[in-house]
Protein backbone atom coordinates (compact mmCIF):
# COMPACT_ATOMS: atom_id res chain seq x y z
CA UNK A 1 0.00 0.00 0.00
CA UNK A 2 1.04 3.26 -0.85
CA UNK A 3 -0.29 6.39 1.26
CA UNK A 4 1.14 9.35 2.89
CA UNK A 5 0.10 12.80 3.63
CA UNK A 6 2.11 15.87 3.60
CA UNK A 7 4.15 18.04 1.50
CA UNK A 8 5.67 16.37 -1.46
CA UNK A 9 9.16 18.58 -0.98
CA UNK A 10 7.81 21.47 -3.57
CA UNK A 11 9.98 25.05 -3.73
CA UNK A 12 8.09 28.01 -1.82
CA UNK A 13 10.25 30.31 -5.10
CA UNK A 14 7.94 28.11 -7.74
CA UNK A 15 5.05 29.89 -9.80
CA UNK A 16 2.77 27.37 -8.97
CA UNK A 17 -0.02 29.60 -10.14
CA UNK A 18 1.64 29.73 -13.52
CA UNK A 19 1.58 26.62 -13.44
CA UNK A 20 -2.14 25.85 -12.53
CA UNK A 21 -2.86 28.10 -15.50
CA UNK A 22 -0.73 26.18 -18.00
CA UNK A 23 -2.32 22.96 -17.00
CA UNK A 24 -5.83 24.41 -17.43
CA UNK A 25 -5.06 25.56 -20.84
CA UNK A 26 -3.61 22.15 -21.80
CA UNK A 27 -6.78 20.41 -20.20
CA UNK A 28 -9.02 23.34 -22.44
CA UNK A 29 -7.35 22.46 -25.80
CA UNK A 30 -9.06 18.51 -25.24
CA UNK A 31 -11.68 19.94 -23.09
CA UNK A 32 -13.42 23.45 -24.14
CA UNK A 33 -16.45 22.99 -22.04
CA UNK A 34 -14.26 22.41 -19.21
CA UNK A 35 -15.48 24.87 -16.85
CA UNK A 36 -19.23 24.47 -17.73
CA UNK A 37 -18.63 21.12 -16.40
CA UNK A 38 -16.99 22.24 -13.18
CA UNK A 39 -19.56 25.06 -13.03
CA UNK A 40 -22.73 22.07 -13.10
CA UNK A 41 -20.84 19.97 -10.94
CA UNK A 42 -20.61 22.76 -7.99
CA UNK A 43 -24.26 23.48 -8.83
CA UNK A 44 -25.49 20.16 -7.84
CA UNK A 45 -23.10 20.59 -4.64
CA UNK A 46 -24.69 23.32 -3.70
CA UNK A 47 -28.04 22.03 -4.37
CA UNK A 48 -27.64 18.46 -2.98
CA UNK A 49 -25.75 19.19 -0.07
CA UNK A 50 -25.47 22.75 0.49
CA UNK A 51 -22.48 25.42 0.55
CA UNK A 52 -19.84 24.35 2.84
CA UNK A 53 -19.09 20.89 1.99
CA UNK A 54 -16.28 18.61 2.82
CA UNK A 55 -15.05 17.29 -0.35
CA UNK A 56 -12.96 14.34 -1.34
CA UNK A 57 -11.46 15.42 -5.04
CA UNK A 58 -10.47 12.57 -6.26
CA UNK A 59 -7.55 12.00 -8.67
CA UNK A 60 -7.17 15.43 -8.20
CA UNK A 61 -4.30 15.89 -10.55
CA UNK A 62 -2.89 19.94 -9.86
CA UNK A 63 -6.34 20.24 -7.42
CA UNK A 64 -8.88 21.77 -10.46
CA UNK A 65 -12.07 21.08 -8.60
CA UNK A 66 -10.31 22.20 -5.43
CA UNK A 67 -9.96 25.69 -6.53
CA UNK A 68 -13.08 26.26 -8.03
CA UNK A 69 -14.62 24.48 -5.27
CA UNK A 70 -13.22 27.07 -2.48
CA UNK A 71 -13.48 30.07 -4.79
CA UNK A 72 -16.94 29.47 -4.74
CA UNK A 73 -17.23 27.75 -1.21
CA UNK A 74 -15.19 29.92 1.06
CA UNK A 75 -16.68 27.46 3.93
CA UNK A 76 -15.80 24.04 1.87
CA UNK A 77 -13.36 21.80 2.99
CA UNK A 78 -10.81 19.53 0.20
CA UNK A 79 -8.88 16.45 0.50
CA UNK A 80 -7.14 15.91 -2.96
CA UNK A 81 -6.25 12.17 -3.60
CA UNK A 82 -3.74 11.19 -6.57
CA UNK A 83 -0.36 9.25 -7.10
CA UNK A 84 1.12 11.47 -9.62
CA UNK A 85 3.97 13.10 -7.64
CA UNK A 86 4.45 16.04 -10.39
CA UNK A 87 0.89 17.10 -10.33
CA UNK A 88 0.64 17.00 -6.20
CA UNK A 89 3.32 18.84 -6.67
CA UNK A 90 2.10 21.55 -8.26
CA UNK A 91 -1.47 21.21 -5.98
CA UNK A 92 0.78 21.75 -2.62
CA UNK A 93 2.19 24.45 -4.18
CA UNK A 94 -0.67 26.44 -4.58
CA UNK A 95 -2.45 25.42 -1.97
CA UNK A 96 -0.22 25.89 0.72
CA UNK A 97 -0.93 27.30 3.99
CA UNK A 98 -4.57 26.80 2.96
CA UNK A 99 -5.70 24.23 6.06
CA UNK A 100 -9.02 23.81 4.43
CA UNK A 101 -7.22 21.41 1.60
CA UNK A 102 -5.09 18.47 2.49
CA UNK A 103 -3.46 15.69 -0.08
CA UNK A 104 -3.00 12.62 0.13
CA UNK A 105 -0.75 10.14 -2.13
CA UNK A 106 -2.40 7.09 -3.09
CA UNK A 107 -3.37 4.35 -5.54
CA UNK A 108 -6.97 4.14 -5.93
CA UNK A 109 -6.19 0.41 -7.40
CA UNK A 110 -5.37 -0.22 -4.01
CA UNK A 111 -8.41 -1.67 -1.71
CA UNK A 112 -6.74 0.37 1.46
CA UNK A 113 -6.54 3.47 -0.62
CA UNK A 114 -9.38 5.26 1.72
CA UNK A 115 -7.37 4.09 4.83
CA UNK A 116 -5.28 7.33 4.56
CA UNK A 117 -8.26 10.07 4.40
CA UNK A 118 -8.42 12.25 7.47
CA UNK A 119 -12.07 11.90 6.99
CA UNK A 120 -14.22 8.53 7.65
CA UNK A 121 -16.60 10.11 4.85
CA UNK A 122 -17.59 12.96 2.96
CA UNK A 123 -20.44 14.89 1.81
CA UNK A 124 -19.48 14.97 -2.35
CA UNK A 125 -16.79 12.98 -3.78
CA UNK A 126 -16.00 14.62 -7.17
CA UNK A 127 -13.81 13.46 -10.42
CA UNK A 128 -13.31 14.90 -13.68
CA UNK A 129 -11.71 13.32 -16.67
CA UNK A 130 -9.36 11.18 -15.22
CA UNK A 131 -10.66 7.57 -13.85
CA UNK A 132 -10.59 6.28 -17.47
CA UNK A 133 -7.35 5.43 -17.15
CA UNK A 134 -9.00 2.15 -15.38
CA UNK A 135 -10.15 -0.82 -17.22
CA UNK A 136 -13.80 -1.73 -16.03
CA UNK A 137 -13.42 -4.36 -13.04
CA UNK A 138 -11.23 -1.96 -11.07
CA UNK A 139 -13.67 1.16 -12.04
CA UNK A 140 -17.11 -1.14 -10.62
CA UNK A 141 -14.20 -2.24 -7.12
CA UNK A 142 -13.40 1.46 -7.36
CA UNK A 143 -16.89 2.45 -7.47
CA UNK A 144 -17.79 0.75 -4.42
CA UNK A 145 -15.00 1.64 -2.53
CA UNK A 146 -16.33 5.32 -3.00
CA UNK A 147 -19.74 4.35 -2.06
CA UNK A 148 -18.42 3.40 1.53
CA UNK A 149 -16.67 6.70 2.07
CA UNK A 150 -19.98 9.10 0.92
CA UNK A 151 -22.33 9.95 3.66
CA UNK A 152 -25.60 8.91 3.55
CA UNK A 153 -27.17 11.82 1.46
CA UNK A 154 -23.97 12.40 -0.05
CA UNK A 155 -23.01 12.61 -4.12
CA UNK A 156 -20.82 11.18 -6.40
CA UNK A 157 -19.82 12.86 -9.80
CA UNK A 158 -17.39 11.81 -12.26
CA UNK A 159 -17.28 14.11 -15.51
CA UNK A 160 -15.39 11.90 -18.06
CA UNK A 161 -15.11 10.23 -21.64
CA UNK A 162 -18.28 7.76 -21.70
CA UNK A 163 -18.68 6.44 -24.96
CA UNK A 164 -21.91 5.04 -26.56
CA UNK A 165 -20.69 2.30 -29.07
CA UNK A 166 -24.22 2.23 -30.77
CA UNK A 167 -23.86 5.12 -32.53
CA UNK A 168 -20.48 4.85 -34.58
CA UNK A 169 -21.24 7.58 -37.58
CA UNK A 170 -22.21 10.00 -34.90
CA UNK A 171 -19.02 9.17 -32.87
CA UNK A 172 -16.68 9.31 -36.06
CA UNK A 173 -18.22 12.42 -37.42
CA UNK A 174 -18.26 13.73 -33.50
CA UNK A 175 -14.55 13.44 -33.11
CA UNK A 176 -13.41 14.46 -36.46
CA UNK A 177 -14.66 17.94 -35.67
CA UNK A 178 -13.12 17.87 -32.47
CA UNK A 179 -9.53 16.90 -33.76
CA UNK A 180 -10.20 19.25 -36.94
CA UNK A 181 -10.49 22.45 -34.31
CA UNK A 182 -7.47 21.02 -32.18
CA UNK A 183 -4.86 21.01 -34.57
CA UNK A 184 -6.12 24.31 -35.39
CA UNK A 185 -5.10 25.39 -32.03
CA UNK A 186 -2.19 23.44 -32.16
CA UNK A 187 -0.94 25.50 -35.28
CA UNK A 188 -1.78 28.60 -33.03
CA UNK A 189 0.36 27.41 -30.60
CA UNK A 190 -1.58 25.63 -27.69
CA UNK A 191 0.97 23.21 -25.70
CA UNK A 192 -0.62 19.51 -25.48
CA UNK A 193 0.02 16.90 -23.26
CA UNK A 194 3.08 15.07 -24.10
CA UNK A 195 4.61 19.47 -24.52
CA UNK A 196 3.34 20.46 -21.57
CA UNK A 197 5.39 17.33 -19.63
CA UNK A 198 8.03 18.15 -21.76
CA UNK A 199 8.26 21.47 -20.40
CA UNK A 200 7.69 20.13 -16.66
CA UNK A 201 10.73 17.65 -17.24
CA UNK A 202 13.36 20.60 -17.85
CA UNK A 203 11.91 22.72 -14.76
CA UNK A 204 14.57 22.05 -11.71
CA UNK A 205 11.54 21.58 -9.45
CA UNK A 206 9.29 19.28 -11.07
CA UNK A 207 12.21 17.82 -13.14
CA UNK A 208 11.96 14.70 -10.24
CA UNK A 209 8.71 14.59 -9.62
CA UNK A 210 8.38 14.08 -13.50
CA UNK A 211 10.67 11.41 -13.63
CA UNK A 212 8.93 9.37 -10.44
CA UNK A 213 5.46 9.94 -12.83
CA UNK A 214 6.51 8.41 -15.69
CA UNK A 215 7.70 5.31 -14.14
CA UNK A 216 4.27 5.27 -12.47
CA UNK A 217 2.31 5.53 -15.47
CA UNK A 218 4.69 5.34 -18.37
CA UNK A 219 3.72 7.52 -21.59
CA UNK A 220 -0.24 7.38 -20.62
CA UNK A 221 -2.28 5.34 -18.63
CA UNK A 222 -5.03 3.71 -21.06
CA UNK A 223 -8.40 2.55 -19.29
CA UNK A 224 -11.98 1.64 -20.72
CA UNK A 225 -14.35 4.71 -22.08
CA UNK A 226 -17.82 2.45 -21.25
CA UNK A 227 -21.35 4.25 -22.14
CA UNK A 228 -22.86 6.44 -19.22
CA UNK A 229 -26.04 3.50 -18.43
CA UNK A 230 -22.70 1.47 -17.66
CA UNK A 231 -21.67 3.97 -15.34
CA UNK A 232 -25.06 3.85 -13.64
CA UNK A 233 -25.78 0.37 -13.59
CA UNK A 234 -22.54 -0.12 -11.44
CA UNK A 235 -23.17 2.55 -9.49
CA UNK A 236 -26.64 1.76 -8.13
CA UNK A 237 -25.13 -1.89 -7.73
CA UNK A 238 -22.40 -0.41 -5.47
CA UNK A 239 -25.36 0.97 -2.97
CA UNK A 240 -26.46 4.28 -4.53
CA UNK A 241 -29.83 5.25 -4.73
CA UNK A 242 -30.20 7.55 -7.53
CA UNK A 243 -27.93 7.58 -10.72
CA UNK A 244 -28.19 9.88 -13.87
CA UNK A 245 -26.38 12.54 -16.24
CA UNK A 246 -26.73 16.04 -15.04
CA UNK A 247 -24.54 17.39 -17.99
CA UNK A 248 -23.16 15.71 -21.09
CA UNK A 249 -21.39 16.62 -23.88
CA UNK A 250 -21.16 14.67 -27.92
CA UNK A 251 -18.52 12.57 -25.96
CA UNK A 252 -18.47 13.05 -22.22
CA UNK A 253 -20.52 13.11 -19.43
CA UNK A 254 -21.32 14.55 -16.21
CA UNK A 255 -23.06 11.61 -14.03
CA UNK A 256 -24.57 12.25 -10.60
CA UNK A 257 -24.54 9.35 -7.98
CA UNK A 258 -26.69 9.59 -5.03
CA UNK A 259 -26.42 7.65 -1.74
Amino acid sequence: MTISIGNTGTNAGTDWNAWQESWDRQQEWYLPDREERFRVMLDMVEALVGPAPRVLDLACGTGSITARLLDRFPGATSTGVDLDPALLAIAEGTFAGDDRVTFVTADLKDPQWAGGLPYDSYDAVLTATALHWLHSDPLADLYGRIAEVVRDGGLFMNADHMIDDSTPRINAAERALRHARMDQAKQNGVVDWAQWWQLAAQDPVLAGPTARRFEIYGEHAEGDTPSAEWHARVLRDKGFAEVRPVWCSPSDTLLLALK
